[in-house]
């Protein structure tokens, strides 16, 4: 009985694992497509709050502080 039960377990292996590789074949693709989607949407995102709104300004501000953080440190 084993016997026959183990050669019908690798009959639906074999059956059933070529689809199941063909079925998800495209999935990385299409993940590597969705977080590209979202890295550009983010960028758009801070790029749009950098030159406009108050980004532009706090930006201005962060810059100015930091040269005269260095300047003041020169002799």
């Amino acid at each position: 009985m084993t016997h026959i039960c183990q050669r019908m377990y690798i009959y639906f292996l074999n059956f059933t694992l070529p689809n199941n590789v063909e079925r998800d074949s495209g999935q990385a693709t299409s993940e590597y497509a969705l977080v590209m989607l979202a890295a550009a949407l983010i960028a758009l995102l801070v790029i749009a709050w950098a030159t406009g709104g108050g980004g532009a300004g706090k930006i201005g501000q962060l810059f100015d502080r930091v040269i005269d953080s260095v300047t003041s440190k020169l002799p």
